[in-house]
């Protein structure tokens, strides 16, 4: 009795075993819910910034989520690692395994943008941003979710009417899925909100339906509305956003997570436009739709 009851006690979970940084994270995102305020923060942080955990100091995390550097330990031994050193190697040794051998270009403009040679002329700036796209779109076929994707399409293959919502950076992205999806039979609407008509444009929805909701940190307000609407008709979700923990995903049948470029504190859309293409192609395929008659047609830019 006595055993059981020390066990009991003991909420860390046994030493895992993750095969790579995404079971690792889905692991976090499956548990989350569960998390204490502050290992939600750290949670939401450490996904966010997975690309610079192999160089993050606990104490920046702590700092960075106004948490103590405990906290950060509490955090990894949840999820059953010895502490910070151990969980970073999870992601150290992620980086080490994915790293390709550099182009000798390549790394000839990255040494240029560390010394400011590239920084004040136009064509530095297009290099760095290219560059920072070149290595999130690296990252994001590497991390590709083929099973999430499959059932992606079989969502937009499905449905009866296909309502598509962004906003303000996201806009773009959503529109653009939106064009896409147009070439199909599929009934399609971009949930522009003109005039404020969110829930107007929304009032139809229904459980043959789907919405794709394509948001990112920090999570327009009028794309979770529409969310909640979806959900509350019984309609089915499916998110495009950069964390399995945000309010876009926990209420998604399915979630694609995108990570992009940033530079200049300017956030990139590439592996999203990447991503509506392949989803499109991917349904159009599906439908049996002859994209070579519709590019011959001029019908498809």
């Amino acid at each position: 009795m006595a055993v059981a009851s020390g066990t009991a006690r003991n909420t860390r979970v046994p030493r895992p075993r993750y095969a790579n940084v995404g079971a690792f994270l889905a692991a976090v995102a499956a548990g989350y819910e569960s998390l204490p305020k502050q290992l939600r923060a750290i949670a939401r942080y450490v996904e966010t910034n997975r690309a610079r955990m192999v160089v993050t100091r606990i104490t920046d995390v702590a700092a960075a989520c106004a948490v103590q550097p405990s906290a950060v330990t509490r955090f990894a031994q949840r999820f059953g690692f010895s502490g910070y050193s151990e969980l970073q190697a999870l992601f150290r040794k992620a980086f080490s395994d994915g790293a390709a051998p550099g182009a000798s270009y390549t790394e000839r403009i990255r040494t240029m943008m560390a010394e400011g040679e590239l920084q004040s002329s136009p064509g530095g700036i297009t290099r760095q941003l290219l560059l920072a796209n070149q290595g999130a779109l690296e990252e994001c076929a590497l991390h590709l979710d083929d099973s999430a994707l499959g059932r992606a399409v079989s969502l937009l293959h499905d449905a009866e009417h296909i309502y598509v919502v962004g906003v303000r950076r996201s806009l773009p992205a959503a529109a653009y899925l939106t064009y896409l999806l147009e070439h199909t039979a599929k009934r399609v609407q971009l949930v522009s909100g003109l005039g404020g008509t969110f829930a107007g444009q929304m009032r139809a929805i229904g459980k043959k339906d789907l919405l794709v909701a394509v948001s990112f940190a920090p999570y327009g307000k009028e794309t979770r509305f529409c969310v909640r609407v979806a959900e509350g008709r019984g309609a089915r979700v499916l998110s495009l956003t950069d964390s399995a923990m945000s309010p876009i995903a926990r209420a998604a049948t399915v979630t694609l997570l995108v990570k992009e470029a940033s530079a200049f504190s300017f956030r990139s859309l590439t592996n999203t436009m990447c991503l509506s293409q392949g989803l499109f192609i991917a349904l159009a395929s599906r439908l049996e739709l002859d994209l070579d008659q519709a590019v011959d047609q001029g019908a498809i830019d």
